[in-house]
């Protein structure tokens, strides 16, 4: 990989490697946007066991094209110079295709499939559909399990975009490039469910969970959210880094992102729920009541 120096422009905060708390593990999160934009973040979370300490300790935002490098090899670097003690990096997009397109033995309609996971799609219709009207069929090419499940079976329904729909097939695409180039696990999140969850354990607003990405009131509510986190003493966070985050949503979703990792590696996110099919990606998210004060 290129060992291009990163520009002394690119915004990044100090570290928190050498903070006295002793053995660090990493954890690295990030929201991506299309291939050109300039709109991609990357946060790294800090947890020092000893100390039972977690920092924001990077984080950079507005990752940039230029005219003769890509945004995605800024990224690779990026992840490689941070990668030293980390556990995982998350993206907050698939990287992979619905299992439809995967299995070379989908060859038949959905009416006569005995995959599992149509069979599967096909219970949780018929479930589902018993008091809607109109039914709406599913289409496991552009859908997977895990959207359906979290659309109806949590305590909010979580309207995801289709693994391959029209809004995220491209960000898959550009998720499913980066995988091929990073020597990380990869753990796939959603920011809507993570900060949902993350939030409601700690009583705050239902308002400013869901609207935190409002262009019209989105800075007061990620605002408000982050300090929260902060006066509870969930993470420390540099004062450069909330600014930036009210600023900017991608950053405050990379962040997010990075530390649902974080609760995962403390095994605090939700398994896989029973008969769930084995060949079917998975989205990290919280569990729903956690008690940060003995983390």
């Amino acid at each position: 990989m290129s060992k291009r120096r990163i520009p002394d422009s690119e915004r990044k905060t100090r570290s928190a490697a050498v903070s006295p708390a002793g053995e660090r593990v990493r954890f690295l999160g990030l929201a991506l946007s299309g291939g050109k934009a300039d709109k991609a973040s990357l946060a790294v979370v800090d947890y020092y066991p000893k100390h039972r300490k977690v920092f924001l300790s990077k984080l950079v935002d507005q990752i940039r094209n230029e005219p003769d490098f890509s945004a995605d090899t800024r990224i690779c670097e990026l992840v490689e110079q941070f990668s030293e003690d980390a556990v995982s990096l998350s993206l907050d997009v698939p990287w992979r295709l619905p299992t439809s397109l995967r299995h070379a033995n989908s060859r038949v309609g959905i009416e006569t499939s005995k995959e599992p996971h149509v069979l599967w799609m096909w219970e949780h219709y018929r479930k589902i559909n018993k008091k809607k009207k109109p039914k709406r069929i599913f289409t496991p090419y552009t859908e997977r399990c895990v959207e359906m499940y979290v659309a109806s079976e949590l305590e909010e329904p979580f309207i995801l975009n289709q693994a391959l729909g029209a809004n995220n097939a491209p960000l898959l695409a550009r998720a499913a490039h980066l995988e091929r180039r990073l020597k990380i696990p990869l753990i796939e999140v959603a920011p809507k469910i993570s900060l949902w969850r993350i939030g409601r354990s700690l009583n705050i607003m239902k308002s400013h969970l869901r609207f935190h990405r409002h262009a019209v009131g989105g800075d007061e509510a990620r605002k408000a959210i982050l300090e929260n986190l902060a006066q509870n003493n969930v993470v420390f966070l540099y004062a450069q880094d909330q600014k930036a985050m009210v600023e900017n949503n991608h950053a405050f979703e990379a962040f997010i992102t990075a530390l649902t990792g974080f609760l995962k590696y403390k095994k605090l996110t939700e398994p896989r729920p029973t008969g769930f099919p084995e060949d079917e990606d998975w989205i990290e998210f919280p569990v729903p009541e956690i008690r940060w004060k003995e983390i």
